[in-house]
């Protein structure tokens, strides 16, 4: 580290305790340049009052929005285990059927991603959360009063087309944050899938011993508590800066930067400086219709910016994590045959990707994203090719027509491994799939890049559920050698075309992607 770098972070520290910073965030922006360090540590703000506690209810609204999601992938992995889900709809655990529900909710997804971007491009990222949670609450009625494996498709095709509006929080979240907690605050906004995989899980466990139709759908009636939360607390929190200037609200944005970044100081240095990196991004920029897509890919910065868009969009949904949605079927391969101990197991699953997940969120404005992109997919290619080899040995000892002994120790390792596996993948993609499209994306690039992002997740995902299902179904644990491959590509992909934006400011990345080769330029960048 240089040694202007390293005088600025004394004098940082310094002034800590007087303008209220705390000091484990001054300590953690060694990557963040002089100017935006010194206008922090000179900015006054009290994180507790009443201003701070109305932007983390913000934060913790675009927070709700991945709930709805992650509820959804565990739920459906625990209800066509369940006898009475099966007497109702016939499906069985793998197949065509199964694809279809569970590959719905992402062609939903894929439909409302062009929506989402016009609303929240038109009308704010405020209403955008609202409209999804709106339209999740009626998918969830659609789903849980099912007498038809047709209503429940339809019933999932409109969560689906809910969950597509909920991709405007992460914006939102990164928008309305202090800058020096952006990348946290951004980051946790994926965890919250957890927040919903977690209950869902337990919420299954418990309600399998049920004999009735209940059984199934209690479970269904809580995917949508937190999209009632989001309908009712929408109304007490403010609209994004960033939004409010792109259509020429300028005052607003101003009033709300002083109001919840300065601490109540128009002067403010770090009010100022994020004013006037936001005009001067905006000028730079000329406002594009909200259907014309060629903004997207019309220069060399907008093509670097929308490569590590579509990087994540693809490796974050078929890096192996796709296999989870099956996970019930996975268990009773290696084993484990009784619908108790499998949905008993997937809580166990969840909570530790849960750990896994909120580690790499709470490292992430100090984590270089680059680094990790690299190493991580390499280590989960190393441990699904560890989890294939136990599975093999255990499918031999079990034999072709399930009669034979099977080593408890080898089920033990092979349940262990995919576990690992899970927490890692969980450290790697969970945190930054809500970050790395944000901060990739410039301000008037957002709305239909995240839209571009949002359809080629879902993409992915559903061809993960329609190829997992069948895979799974025909081929057994060899589907997932699939995905030892492909993962030690991604991990060649981001050596060659990873650009490192961790400590820097969403406008500074602009200098960094105006560069010949933007990877190098951003190990450079000071």
């Amino acid at each position: 580290m240089s040694h202007p770098i390293a005088q600025a972070e004394s004098h940082d520290l310094e002034k800590a305790h007087d303008s209220k910073v705390d000091v484990a965030d001054v300590v953690d922006r060694k990557n963040i340049n002089n100017e935006f360090a010194t206008a922090l540590a000179n900015s006054h703000f009290d994180k507790w009052s009443r201003d701070s506690w109305t932007l983390y209810l913000a934060v913790f609204v675009a927070f709700c929005s991945s709930y709805a999601s992650g509820y959804d992938g565990s739920l459906m992995t625990a209800l066509i285990a369940m006898k009475p889900f099966q007497e109702r709809f016939k499906t069985g655990d793998t197949g065509s059927k199964v694809g279809a529900i569970f590959g719905t909710v992402n062609a939903g997804c894929m439909l409302g991603a062009p929506c989402n971007s016009y609303v929240m491009d038109k009308w704010g990222r405020r209403p955008a959360q609202a409209t999804g949670a709106v339209i999740i609450v009626v998918g969830t009625i659609l789903t849980t009063t099912s007498h038809s494996l047709a209503q429940l498709i339809v019933g999932r095709l409109f969560l689906g087309f809910g969950t597509a509006f909920a991709q405007s929080a992460p914006a939102y979240a990164m928008e309305v944050a202090r800058p020096q907690w952006r990348g946290r605050c951004a980051a946790i906004y994926n965890c919250g899938w957890y927040a919903g995989a977690i209950p869902a899980a337990a919420i299954t466990f418990g309600t399998s011993y049920l004999n009735s139709h209940l059984a199934w759908q209690l479970p269904l009636i809580f995917q949508c508590v937190t999209s009632v939360l989001i309908c009712v607390l929408i109304f007490f929190v403010p609209e994004s800066p960033r939004f409010l200037m792109s259509v020429g609200r300028e005052d607003e944005a101003e009033a709300f930067l002083v109001r919840y970044h300065g601490g109540g100081d128009p002067n403010s240095p770090i009010v100022r400086l994020q004013i006037d990196e936001m005009k001067q991004s905006f000028a730079l920029q000329k406002m594009e219709r909200w259907w014309d897509y060629r903004i997207l890919f019309k220069d060399h910065s907008a093509r670097w910016r929308m490569v590590q868009v579509i990087m994540m969009g693809i490796f974050g949904q078929f890096s192996g994590n796709g296999l989870a949605y099956y996970i019930t079927v996975i268990f009773k391969q290696i084993g484990v045959t009784t619908v108790p101990a499998q949905l008993g197991y997937n809580i166990l699953y969840s909570c530790m990707c849960a750990i896994g997940a909120l580690t790499g969120a709470m490292l992430t404005d100090t984590m270089p994203r680059r680094r990790v992109l690299v190493i991580g997919p390499a280590v989960m290619s190393a441990l699904l090719a560890i989890f294939i080899g136990l599975n093999s040995m255990i499918n031999k000892q079990i034999g072709v027509d399930g009669t034979g002994h099977l080593d408890p120790s080898l089920a033990r390792g092979a349940l262990a491994v995919y576990i690992i596996f899970g927490i890692v993948i969980s450290f790697v993609y969970t945190p930054l799939q809500s970050v790395l499209p944000v901060e990739a994306l410039s301000t008037q690039m957002r709305g239909r890049g995240l839209a571009i992002y949002t359809f080629t997740m879902m993409a992915m995902g559903l061809i993960n559920m329609f190829a997992g299902a069948q895979g799974l179904a025909n081929i057994g644990y060899k589907y997932i050698i699939i995905f030892v491959a492909f993962d030690a590509f991604e991990s060649l992909a981001w050596y060659v075309l990873g650009v490192e934006s961790c400590g820097r400011t969403l406008e500074e990345l602009d200098e960094i992607y105006q560069q010949a080769y933007p990877p190098g330029a951003s190990k450079r960048f000071n």
